[in-house]
């Protein structure tokens, strides 16, 4: 584990807020997960960015209005493929989609953060938070989960049975290592197996928990 020294939070911010990421395949489930346990708060971005464009999902009818109907399944929910077909070809189409559920996304996200106070400090799993610009400025400080791209390349294989060249083209559209790794203000490497990353998630849960403190 890692820690960036330039990294500056301040206790005036209030409640100590986290920003968890690191790309597809690092083990950020398994990090949040092993926080939840020692009672962070996790506010998972995923998670509601898929309830939103889910059938009935608050952002469904401005994506119908913004892209036409043909995106929209026979369920009522986001066509995720032609979607995704579409952001990759035209990057003015993705901005236009994130305008919509972006905002929503961190509307969101800050309900169920206010609505945690039980907790000693929150979590925001972003995935995307190197690529989704303001993350950085919303959270005191970025956890990065990292590991090299041919381990990601070979778990994404693994667990979702993609073919190497879908894994890779996935990786490409996303931040790079070197990119993630300059914003972070601390680091697990996720590259064996899953009890020594318990025992660093432990390290810095009680990193964590003295910050938070001072916030009191």
């Amino acid at each position: 584990m890692a820690t960036n020294s330039s990294a500056c939070w301040s206790p005036e911010r209030g409640r100590l807020r986290i920003g968890l990421t690191g790309g597809i395949g690092s083990g950020k489930s398994l990090v949040a997960g092993l926080l939840a346990e020692r009672g962070a708060a996790i506010v998972d971005t995923d998670a509601i960015a898929h309830r939103l464009t889910a059938a009935g999902g608050e952002a469904i009818a401005a994506i119908a209005a913004a892209f036409g109907a043909e995106f929209i399944d026979r369920q009522g929910a986001l066509d995720r493929a032609r979607m995704r077909a579409r952001a990759f070809d035209d990057p003015a189409a993705k901005a236009r989609l994130e305008a919509i559920v972006h905002p929503l996304i961190r509307a969101d996200a800050e309900r169920q953060a206010a609505a945690a106070q039980a907790a000693p400090y929150v979590v925001f799993a972003v995935p995307l938070l190197v690529e989704s610009g303001n993350w950085r400025e919303r959270v005191d400080r970025v956890l990065l989960v990292d590991c090299p791209v041919a381990l990601q390349i070979e778990r994404v294989m693994r667990t979702r049975a993609l073919a190497r060249a879908q894994v890779e083209t996935i990786v490409a559209q996303q931040a790079t290592r070197a990119q993630r790794l300059a914003l972070a203000d601390d680091v697990i490497v996720n590259s064996g197996a899953p009890a020594p990353i318990a025992a660093r998630v432990a390290r810095l849960h009680r990193r964590y928990l003295e910050l938070a403190a001072r916030s009191l």
